[in-house]
């Protein structure tokens, strides 16, 4: 498992459509050795859904965390940064 880590909250609020969502990826290992991308989505201010994808390899796992970043960020979801989250605790 590489040293990288691998975590990142997005977001896309419109005040207009009432629309506060939030989209966290993480790619962590597994105790058997494979790599699990885990993702949690919701409201903000929700605890959201949770989804748990497993790969063999990490690049598999990185390769497809990427294409869902490039896919929410096209929608218009931003990236939050450690200072807005404590910002809006």
């Amino acid at each position: 498992m590489s040293k990288q880590p691998y975590h990142l909250r997005v977001q896309r609020i419109d005040p207009a459509k009432n629309m506060a969502r939030f989209y966290v990826l993480s790619i962590e290992p597994t105790l058997f050795g494979d790599t699990s991308l885990i993702r949690n989505w919701g409201r903000i201010g929700t605890h959201g859904q949770w989804r748990v994808d497993l790969f063999a390899h990490e690049t598999q796992a990185v390769d497809h965390f990427l294409d869902l970043l490039r896919k929410k960020r096209r929608k218009g979801y931003t990236l939050v940064t450690r200072r807005d989250e404590l910002r809006h605790a």
